[in-house]
């Protein structure tokens, strides 16, 4: 069976088979749901809690 792991910037569920997974020099994974997150992320420098589409912000503001 596959686990279901979360997006690494926006929290939305990644189905197996789908996504990217980024791991960085220092060995710590990153999940990502699309390109979008993942430029938002590691090009852009964006925190996700101060963007309206991303779960992280709605649950800051709940």
């Amino acid at each position: 069976m596959f686990k279901s792991v979360s997006c690494s910037f926006c929290g939305k569920d990644v189905p197996p088979g789908t996504g990217l997974m980024f791991v960085r020099n220092d060995g710590t994974i990153l999940y990502f749901c699309s390109s979008k997150c993942k430029k938002n992320m590691l090009k852009l420098r964006r925190n996700p809690t101060k963007l309206k589409w991303c779960r992280k912000t709605r649950k800051v503001y709940k």
